[in-house]
């Protein structure tokens, strides 16, 4: 739908008031409400809910709020993401063949997954099989998983720039093993640009959920041709 801002910057505000006295059900209301208003869950998460974790983001790294505040607001944002968001995009999605195996998490030193989360479900109703392993992972434990499931791709998720250098490091890890032509390496999250990822040598970057499945589909695409 064609989205008009000053109504989305009024839902911005009540999910920060949402978040502020941690009323999940207000915030599963204000999801409801927007897709009854003919939003796309996407639409709706990357239009108020991304901009809001930003801020938030942006406020704990300036010592601004600190770890409560940060907490509130993941209890807030996944319950409408649990509740309403995740359930209506897979409503709307078919099935299909796997398309490739992808190993995910949010890099070590960082607890945040909102949009981590969205990445996965939209790699899994894509024909993805996907491995979550949540937050706070390390680099040996993605390149472990990896070698264990067999995976095609490592997709890191990185809000802090805190916990960006361990992208590098893993990197670094899978060229020391010799492994790094096993496995296609990716990163998105508000601490990536496309410079630095080009800069440490990995194979995809993705601003979001949409764009990620598209990199992680075009990077198997010479892999599955070589085998046809």
């Amino acid at each position: 739908m064609q989205l008009d801002q000053s109504n989305i910057e009024a839902m911005r505000e009540r999910l920060r008031a949402n978040i502020t006295t941690g009323d999940r059900l207000l915030g599963v209301q204000l999801a409801q409400e927007a897709l009854a208003a003919q939003m796309s869950p996407l639409e709706f998460f990357h239009a108020v809910i991304d901009p809001v974790l930003e801020e938030i983001g942006d406020q704990f790294a300036r010592l601004e709020i600190f770890l409560p505040e940060l907490m509130r607001a993941g209890m807030v944002v996944k319950a409408m993401q649990k509740e309403v968001l995740e359930p209506a995009i897979m409503a709307g999605s078919g099935k299909s063949n796997v398309t490739g195996r992808v190993i995910i998490g949010a890099c070590q030193g960082d607890i945040h997954d909102i949009g981590k989360n969205m990445v996965a479900l939209m790699l899994q109703i894509n024909g993805f099989e996907v491995t979550d392993l949540g937050t706070n992972v390390a680099p040996r434990t993605f390149i472990e998983t990896a070698r264990q499931k067999q995976a095609d791709i490592i997709a890191m998720s990185s809000l802090l720039t805190t916990s960006m250098p361990y992208i590098r490091d893993l990197v670094q890890l899978l060229e020391g093993f010799g492994l790094r032509d096993q496995f296609l390496v990716v990163a998105g999250g508000a601490a990536v640009t496309p410079d630095w990822a080009q800069s440490i040598g990995i194979d995809g970057f993705g601003e979001d959920a949409v764009e990620a499945v598209n990199i992680c589909r075009n990077l198997l695409l010479p892999r599955k041709e070589g085998l046809a």
